[in-house]
């Protein structure tokens, strides 16, 4: 361990967080003009982390080593939506001063820092371990209060206190781990305990873009050149992670429906069985690993906005929009600029505004 770093233990689908703050920090770091996150470039220099443990699913492992090691913007563009986010809690709090702030699934997330006024009340909501690394990493500052409870555990809302002056709730990149039944009951339990309190959170939806698509916004040598660097990035994780996780991934591989399959367990039958895959059962491939690494078919994605209502008439839609909608892009790269173009074009990935 380096001299100075703080050694962090996170299992399961919590350590995703990393890879948010990681995001924002590198963003920060490269493109402050564009969105600046002290806090995070903060922490990301303070942590201690290793990937390669067993309870680390393996999705979480690979992607976030992919994130770091693949050179590619695309993988932190996704965090400029804590930029819309802020921008929407800015205007509320300009509003309502005095409001409580509930950060749900907050992880390592830092938009207190960036958009407190000096008056509001800000919660911190996630898993007790969770909690626990980051009361260790960000000890609570004045009118900040941790809860210590999963989202869909309806005791956090009696712990909301300072609602006078109104609700505002963030979820950033939480609710696309659940399934549809456990999106509903966690917008009617908000309805039930939060009136006329608003809330703002990114939606996957299930009519955007596919994976082949995206590429094909590349040149085929950039594509190639992309594929390389993620072999590469995979590679540098097989040869850390413990066995029972590479036992887990060959176990999801053999699961698939691709009608070849890798000749052997090792690195080179994946890495040969990988390369003779064609591009669409490839794009297959990948979608079905990331729905297996990711729990399961279950996971919900936003097919229609205005299910929300349909789900509770009290719960209105006060705006959908595209994750880089009035993003300037004069400062960023043409790839940058490719990809976000694509990405609000193709509807893949939404910012949803809802009042309850």
């Amino acid at each position: 361990m380096q001299q100075g770093k703080v050694k962090v233990t996170l299992g399961g689908i919590s350590a995703s967080m990393l890879s948010c703050l990681w995001g924002r920090a590198q963003l920060s770091k490269e493109y402050s003009s564009l969105f600046y996150d002290a806090k995070a470039v903060e922490l990301s220099e303070k942590i201690d982390y290793d990937l390669s443990t067993s309870d680390v699913p393996p999705f979480v492992a690979i992607w976030f080593n992919i994130s770091r090691k693949v050179n590619r913007p695309e993988f932190r563009l996704g965090t400029l939506r804590a930029k819309q986010f802020d921008d929407r809690a800015k205007v509320y709090i300009a509003e309502h001063p005095h409001a409580s702030v509930i950060n749900i699934a907050a992880g390592l997330d830092t938009t207190f820092y960036r958009v407190d006024n000096g008056l509001i009340h800000w919660y911190d909501l996630d898993l007790p371990a969770v909690i626990d690394v980051r009361r260790q990493l960000l000890p609570e500052p004045d009118r900040v209060t941790y809860i210590a409870k999963s989202l869909l555990d309806p005791g956090w809302c009696k712990d909301i206190k300072h609602t006078e002056d109104g609700v505002f709730m963030i979820a950033g990149g939480a609710l696309g781990w659940f399934d549809k039944s456990e999106v509903e009951q966690f917008f009617l339990m908000l309805a039930d305990n939060f009136p006329g309190g608003e809330i703002v959170f990114d939606a996957i939806s299930r009519l955007g873009g596919s994976l082949r698509t995206w590429m094909d916004m590349f040149p085929p040598e950039q594509r190639e050149t992309m594929r390389a660097a993620w072999m590469e990035a995979l590679k540098d994780w097989w040869e850390k992670a413990p066995q029972n996780q590479k036992d887990k991934l060959n176990d999801m591989i053999a699961e698939l429906k691709t009608p070849t399959k890798p000749n052997g367990k090792e690195w080179s039958d994946l890495e040969a069985w990988w390369d003779q895959l064609g591009e669409k059962e490839g794009e297959e491939v990948v979608r079905d690993l990331m729905t297996a690494f990711r729990g399961g078919t279950g996971m919900w994605a936003l097919e229609d906005v205005n299910e929300f209502t349909r789900w509770d008439n009290r719960i209105a839609v006060l705006d959908q929009f595209p994750l880089y909608r009035n993003i300037p892009r004069d400062s960023v790269s043409a790839d940058m600029r490719r990809f976000m173009d694509y990405s609000d074009k193709s509807g893949g990935s939404n910012i949803i505004h809802l009042r309850l």
